[in-house]
């Protein structure tokens, strides 16, 4: 009985329709309720009369008669809804999981806040594998500017745009995420003929070539992976991320184009900007940014993964539009070769220097330095002498056995945490009852 009745409670959406079965069929039995005792008075008497009598208790009082067929006529309903229910859900519910939890998660993730997040790097794969724990509406946004790695041979040879961050939010977004993350990240050695390429990268090559546009390759994907969410780029234009370095052994400063060479060349950077300089953004980025509940800049390269992105005009207009809560998200330690002994300041003073003030609402940023980090590698801890362009929250927000990194978890619950305090306990889609 009490696996019957889990079936009731709030949020799975089971209760309007059993109500609804649960009409019909009342409906259906006073119908043929009429129709048996117009029968039983017209017809005159024969053998089997007495035998309908029976079958109907009239033996019993009225009220008792209609407990007993009532009792047996909702368990019989609820027992044929939890079989159809379960035949029906078989093929999308791993073995062993317990359908009701797996669709009142469902329901739960579906009725989330629309999510942005705008990065790129191991950093924004981190942070997606935590909010899909919240929601099923996420948008991860990523750039197309990549022109190193297997990425960067794809794009020169076929011509697609590069598929290596949208590759790795794919993973990050999928549902049997460990597994799918070891085969896209598979790479094949020289000796098979593919140059070290992905296999992730390859697919959506391939998916690329067979639906004729890299948007729908990339849709398909995720339908291939059911994901849950989308992964779309920043914009379709082939771009170029270009820099002014100053290089500090010569105090001379050089322009460097290409998204793979800005962080080899060993100086510091003192600004970005795309080639060609004002690519036209892809329209369901901007469409799901105007939208948006929560948007979230960061993690990521702060020049080669945020900014490249945030330097799309339309994008970056429809994110100053948008009524959504804007986050930033800081990175945890630096990157050599592009944020050398950066603090939180320097990032957002970053940002806000190529884009302008009054984008991000609040900066989200790692208090946790008790890790041991890679030669090189320095934390990006707060400066409190230093002003800050917008309201600073800080939280351990460290992976234990990766202290270079954002720990899913502890990022995802930050983030959502931030966003109730703003808007409440419910999204304003769920305001109305819920049956």
């Amino acid at each position: 009985m009490v696996l019957k009745l889990r079936w009731l409670i709030p949020g799975i959406g089971i209760k309007r329709w059993v109500l609804l079965i649960l009409g019909g069929i009342t409906l259906l039995g006073v119908g043929l309720a009429v129709l048996l005792l117009d029968v039983y008075r017209t017809t005159p008497d024969t053998w089997w009369l007495p035998i309908l009598s029976y079958a109907s208790l009239r033996f019993l009082d009225r009220t008792l008669r209609a407990i007993v067929f009532g009792g047996l006529g909702v368990a019989l309903i609820a027992v044929g809804i939890m079989g159809l229910n379960r035949t029906l859900l078989k093929p999308f519910v791993r073995p062993g999981a317990d359908v009701i939890e797996t669709v009142s998660e469902y329901r739960r993730r579906e009725r989330g806040p629309r999510i942005v997040v705008i990065g790129g790097g191991t950093g924004l794969s981190a942070l997606l594998r935590g909010l899909k724990e919240y929601s099923r509406n996420i948008t991860a946004v990523v750039t197309v500017a990549d022109n190193g790695g297997s990425s960067g041979e794809l794009r020169k040879n076929i011509g697609i745009l590069p598929p290596g961050d949208i590759r790795n939010c794919l993973a990050a977004l999928s549902k049997d995420e460990e597994l799918l993350t070891q085969l896209f990240q598979y790479r094949f050695g020289a000796s098979a003929g593919l140059n070290g390429h992905s296999l992730g990268n390859l697919l959506i090559t391939a998916l690329t070539e067979l639906t004729g546009s890299f948007e729908e390759g990339v849709a398909e994907m995720g339908r291939v992976l059911a994901v849950q969410g989308d992964v779309f780029p920043s914009t379709l234009h082939n771009v170029n991320l270009c820099a002014d370095v100053k290089l500090e052994d010569r105090e001379v400063e050089v322009q460097i184009e290409g998204e793979s060479q800005i962080p080899k060349i060993g100086g510091k950077i003192q600004r970005v900007w795309l080639e060609p300089a004002s690519p036209a953004a892809f329209p369901p980025t901007v469409q799901s940014i105007l939208n948006a509940d929560l948007v979230i800049i960061g993690p990521g390269s702060l020049f080669t993964s945020l900014l490249a992105n945030l330097l799309v005009p339309d994008l970056r207009d429809a994110i100053r539009a948008s009524r959504a809560a804007k986050f930033y998200v800081c990175n945890v330690a630096t990157q050599p070769g592009e944020t050398d002994h950066f603090t939180c300041n320097d990032h957002l003073k970053t940002i806000e220097r190529h884009i302008g003030r009054g984008l991000i609402d609040v900066a989200i940023c790692n208090s946790n330095y008790g890790g041991s980090l890679p030669e090189g590698i320095d934390w990006v801890k707060l400066d409190p002498a230093e002003e800050m362009g917008a309201p600073v929250y800080k939280s351990d927000l460290l992976d234990v056995e990766n202290p270079w990194r954002h720990d899913s978890e502890k990022l995802a619950k930050t983030v959502m945490d931030l966003y109730l305090e703003r808007t409440g306990p419910l999204n304003p889609r769920d305001s109305a009852s819920q049956l």
